[in-house]
């Protein structure tokens, strides 16, 4: 079970109910950027992916060692036992990692994702942004070129900052696709959290990290406000959207929970 975040519930990533999707990203420290240290649990986790299941989270470009080097001076790691740079940089931080060039096409092309929501990162190795938000149509209009741009002209070793948040039926990290059968008890599922930075660490590459965290979903029903909020912001779901989110029969599901 995870800790209640108070911090979290005060401030939680949908803030006051307007649309799920939009920019959203703030300025931050740079002792803020990459500071976050996994735990045990965590560590593991990432390290058991990266002994079996290796080709599953890690994946790289052939072009893309400039860009992990310069990365891993930033980490002050100078070697690695696994094939590529990445995965060391991976199992010091807890948040997953993708590494992006700056201009041009803005191509994925590098990344360790141990951690996904619903997408496969073989499937987006190599592809351009535009392409990336594909599935979302809607997503892609609202901000895609926001984000094309921001990347493009964001100032070097400046992050920023933003928050994304899905509802899971489970704690599991590893979701490639959606849960196949949820439970339909929503009192048992939970709200990922994706706390995600971007910083633009060299003139040709951009680092944008996911790292997620859980909150019951059931705590909603102690911050009204939250809640009231919450519903707001799924009732806004175009098609798209909701698609992505998890499908029509999910959010239908959660309304009918979070307005009992």
């Amino acid at each position: 079970m995870s800790l209640i975040d108070i911090d979290f519930w005060e401030d939680p990533p949908w803030g006051d109910g307007k649309h799920k999707y939009r920019l959203g990203l703030k300025p931050i420290e740079r002792d803020k950027w990459l500071n976050r240290k996994p735990n045990e649990t965590l560590y593991n986790h990432k390290k058991n992916l990266l002994d079996t299941s290796y080709n599953k989270v890690i994946a790289t470009t052939k072009y893309s060692l400039n860009a992990q080097k310069h990365l891993a001076d930033i980490f002050e790691i100078k070697d690695t036992k696994y094939p590529d740079l990445i995965a060391e940089l991976c199992l010091n931080i807890q948040d997953d990692l993708c590494v992006m060039e700056s201009s041009d096409e803005q191509r994925l092309i590098a990344a360790s994702i141990c951690s996904p929501s619903y997408w496969d990162v073989r499937t987006k190795i190599g592809r351009p942004l535009k392409e990336i938000h594909d599935p979302v149509v809607s997503l892609d209009k609202k901000i895609g070129d926001k984000i094309s741009t921001f990347i493009r002209q964001a100032p070097i070793m400046k992050p920023f900052a933003r928050q994304n948040w899905l509802i899971h039926g489970d704690t599991k990290r590893f979701h490639l696709k959606e849960e196949e059968s949820l439970k339909t008890n929503p009192s048992e599922w939970f709200i990922r959290s994706e706390k995600e930075t971007i910083c633009r660490y060299h003139e040709d590459f951009s680092l944008f990290t996911i790292n997620v965290l859980f909150q019951p979903l059931k705590e909603i029903f102690n911050h009204p406000r939250q809640q009231h909020s919450l519903i707001n912001s799924l009732e806004q779901l175009d098609a798209d959207e909701s698609d992505y989110f998890g499908g029509n029969t999910k959010i239908n599901i959660l309304l009918e929970y979070l307005l009992d």
